[in-house]
């Protein structure tokens, strides 16, 4: 039998409505098919304006994916990282020792969902879901260029034009903008 992994405690909670911004981020892997094969999408949001802060693609769902998209986001919006508490599941990326050695050089805490619990990362499921139902599903891709181009083009959409009941019926971006009115 093989010796079972140390899990990482699930700090989260569901605590998914934070009043101040960089102080919860969640991330998840997700696969689009295009005619070449699979291509990978590893996302980062604020849980506090629902915005993805950070994202990457690649044609491998590997660790240096998952780092990709934490780096992009904290070279974006360079937030203090210090207590920063980043929460996926408990996917071999985020438990590979690149990953955790990247946020512990950043100071950030690490919450994992339980075991076999999509709830515990609710919010980001529900990123992907839209992404797919709301715009990729009724799609084709040829390759991962043009997986690429719709992602970014959703993204885009999702932070500046997408109403989110959870914050109001406010964009992502518009409720950056009010977070950052009341600090």
């Amino acid at each position: 039998m093989g010796k079972e992994q140390p899990t990482t405690p699930h700090l989260l909670k569901r605590a998914f409505n934070p009043t101040d911004l960089n102080t919860r981020w969640v991330g998840d892997i997700t696969y689009i098919r295009s005619h070449q094969g699979w291509s990978y999408l590893a996302t980062v949001m604020d849980l506090a304006n629902r915005e993805i802060v950070g994202y990457a693609m690649s044609k491998t769902p590997d660790a240096k994916l998952a780092k990709k998209a934490l780096t992009n986001a904290i070279a974006k919006h360079q937030p203090n990282t210090k207590g920063l508490m980043f929460h996926s599941d408990q996917g071999v990326q985020y438990n590979a020792k690149l990953f955790k050695e990247t946020l512990h050089g950043h100071k950030m805490i690490q919450s994992m969902s339980r075991r076999g619990n999509c709830w515990d990362n609710a919010v980001q499921e529900r990123f992907f879901r839209n992404l797919k139902t709301e715009y990729l599903n009724d799609q084709t891709f040829i390759n991962h260029q043009s997986v690429v181009a719709a992602v970014e083009r959703y993204i885009g959409f999702y932070n500046y034009k997408r109403l989110n009941s959870a914050i109001d019926y406010l964009t992502p971006a518009q409720k950056r903008q009010e977070l950052l009115k009341v600090a």
